[in-house]
């Protein structure tokens, strides 16, 4: 009989050791680390490569809306193949990474950059193309180079030559409008065609050559 109490009595005790036993076991299956398949790394700021491809889709934007004429296009574009030429030798010199200074120095770049798109996007420079065949086929040309910068196809050193060619074209129709109050002859209409044919076709070899604008990851 005692000893019959005496188990009675010992079960509650039992029962509370295999509950702790359990919880420890649980705890010891929980770790305090990310679970397995997730990532702990933090969140990176915008690397490198993605700014430059901002960039682009906001020159690209202005391209297509009006608000970049073919002399900002080409001076913007100018100045983002001088980056990717930089970053481009920095990455050569490090075994193909770039030090906490140089990513520093070329965000620096970027800042500056992407003020001076915003300044020439909002400016009062407009590319007007005109009701006209002339003005039509100078749209379409900058169609199709927004186009090619936002996939990608055209590099900003070729964009900057396709817009200085059509920086020049419209100075001429410019100056040609203003000889002869407004118009154009159409001999000199015929000579504009002519070098958007030839514009014309160096934005398809542009945008069907090797190049692209690429970007390795920092």
């Amino acid at each position: 009989m005692k000893v019959s109490s005496l188990k009675w009595a010992l079960l509650p005790l039992a029962v509370v050791l295999v509950g702790a036993a359990d919880s420890t076991t649980v705890l010891a299956q929980s770790p305090t680390s990310a679970p397995s398949g997730s990532s702990a790394t933090p969140a990176s700021d915008p690397s490198i490569a993605q700014r430059k491809e901002n960039q682009q889709d906001r020159i690209a934007n202005g391209v297509q809306s009006g608000q970049l004429t073919a002399g900002e296009t080409s001076k913007l574009e100018t100045k983002q193949a001088a980056i990717n030429g930089e970053t481009k030798a920095d990455r050569a010199a490090n075994g193909g990474k770039l030090t906490p200074r140089e990513k520093a120095k070329i965000n620096g770049q970027q800042n500056r950059l992407s003020k001076q798109i915003y300044q020439d996007k909002h400016n009062a420079n407009t590319a007007q193309y005109g009701n006209n065949k002339v003005g039509q086929r100078r749209e379409n040309q900058q169609d199709r180079v927004a186009q090619g910068i936002r996939s990608g196809q055209l590099t900003p050193g070729e964009t900057a030559k396709l817009e200085n060619q059509q920086k020049g074209i419209n100075q001429q129709v410019a100056a040609d409008r203003k000889a002869n109050g407004g118009t154009l002859t159409a001999g000199e209409k015929t000579q504009i065609n002519r070098e958007q044919n030839q514009a014309s076709r160096n934005i398809h070899r542009k945008k069907h050559n090797g190049a692209t604008q690429g970007g390795a990851k920092p």
